[in-house]
């Protein structure tokens, strides 16, 4: 084994040689000024009926928890909502943040003009539940949606639900469920009757074992047995959140993580959306997957940040592959910002455009390092100068981290990693990389 090689850390301010294009891009979006008109959209909902049955699932999705004491409980709040680019976008988290509900009222779900695009954060409390729960199929129904709340207009009635903060684990949940929708698939596709037939053959109670998405003889059905070519559910008494709904669903739709992550059940009704996106294990909440570690790695300057933030915003979309070719930019650069904009819950991802959208939250970019604790760690491993490469030979890496009392090998060769430490043999990689690994790579990377 070679000696220790030193490599000494100091926090970059730039990327790598800015080129014209980037100098372009960067004037360009620098000079974009956001609006801020007080109301974002103003409508009648043209099928009333179905998005208050989704709204209403959505709250019981939001009221659900699968692992979170009463005291965390009454800390977690109600939808995002977001207008903008023709849509209208309502979401929300499971109390314990392993549940992920979307609704997406599409551009033929609404009458309406937006006169913004923009984002808020409200309650849903009794009265607009009540509301919800009353509205009839043929009813005139409007909606306005503003900075500071959310109106229901019916019959003479108006039921008004005010901004109240965004928490902070919801955040978190949004950057990694973001990540894991944009490396999902669709699958399978049922129709209402094999949705209905499939989730007869959800277990009773909450099993605490994985069940398995198959098909026999051209028949879904979920099944405690894996086969070759399953889908792995874990909680799988979590889709029972959506059950209701299938009885007025067009169809249904399933989309994987890559690495089975999460699953997502996407369900079209007209030109109303529902997804639920599902963690590994019931007991996993989004907000601690640690899936945008990998894309923090490199530091990207603030202004670049602020330069993306404006594209978004002027877009309402942000497709980073896009980005990259029509802009002539380095697509790993975009990828790295495209982490960063995650980090903060700027961007969503629409699975059927597969592209990300736009949510306009007020953000600071230092809240990245707040919300990715094991990014902050690593960053205080490599200022105490706590890493060392003991070993470098083309794409296998050997490093020593000193720990509290013991030291930690870190090995890395090409896309394999392994680390002494007991996060890693816990969990295998699978929860995002251990502060140990990042650490490694970021002083690699510098």
């Amino acid at each position: 084994m070679s000696d220790t090689i030193t490599y000494q850390y100091s926090q970059p301010s730039t990327l790598k040689k800015s080129t014209l294009s980037d100098e372009l891009f960067l004037a360009k979006y620098s000079e974009v000024q956001k609006n801020n008109a007080p109301c974002f959209f103003w409508g009648s909902l043209t099928d009333p009926y179905t998005v208050a049955r989704c709204l209403l699932t959505l709250s019981n999705v939001v009221k659900s928890s699968f692992s979170l004491s009463p005291f965390e409980l009454a800390m977690l709040k109600d939808p995002i909502v977001t207008a903008g680019n023709e849509k209208i976008r309502f979401e929300g988290f499971s109390h314990c943040a392993g549940v992920y509900a979307r609704v997406d009222v599409l551009g033929d779900g609404h009458d309406g003009e937006f006169l913004e695009n923009g984002t808020t954060n409200v309650d849903f409390n009794q009265p607009m539940l009540a509301a919800l729960s009353n509205i009839r199929r043929s009813e005139k129904v409007l909606l306005s949606i503003g900075q500071k709340e959310v109106a229901l207009h019916r019959e003479g009635e108006k039921v008004v639900e005010r901004k109240v903060p965004l928490p902070v684990k919801w955040i978190k949940g949004l950057t990694s469920v973001q990540i894991f929708l944009a490396e999902s698939e669709k699958v399978h596709s049922f129709n209402r009757l094999q949705a209905l037939q499939l989730f007869k053959s959800i277990p009773p109670g909450k099993p605490k074992t994985d069940y398995y998405l198959i098909t026999r003889g051209g028949k879904p059905m979920f099944s405690p047995v894996k086969a070759g070519d399953a889908i792995t559910v874990g909680g799988i008494h979590r889709l029972k959140l959506i059950e209701p709904l299938l009885a007025i669903a067009d169809e249904l739709r399933v989309f994987p993580h890559a690495t089975m992550q999460s699953t997502t059940w996407q369900i079209y009704i007209g030109a109303v959306r529902f997804s639920l996106s599902i963690s590994r294990d019931a007991w996993r909440g989004f907000s601690g997957e640690g899936a945008a570690l990998e894309s923090l790695i490199e530091d990207v300057p603030d202004n670049w940040v602020q330069s993306l933030d404006n594209y978004s915003y002027a877009n309402q979309a942000f497709n980073p592959t896009l980005l990259a070719v029509n802009e002539g930019l380095d697509l790993q650069k975009v990828d790295n910002i495209t982490g960063r904009l995650s980090a903060i819950g700027l961007l969503g991802y629409d699975l059927d455009e597969n592209n990300f959208f736009y949510r306009r939250l007020p953000f600071k970019l230092n809240r990245i390092m707040s919300l990715n604790p094991r990014l902050k760690d690593a960053e205080k491993l490599l200022q105490e100068g706590k890493v060392q490469i003991i070993n470098r030979q083309d794409d296998k890496v050997e490093a020593r981290v000193e720990g509290s009392g013991v030291h930690h090998m870190v090995m890395l060769n090409g896309d394999k990693e392994q680390c002494t430490c007991t996060w890693f043999s816990k969990n295998q990689g699978e929860r995002g990389i251990c502060k140990h690994i990042l650490a490694v790579k970021k002083l690699l990377a510098n």
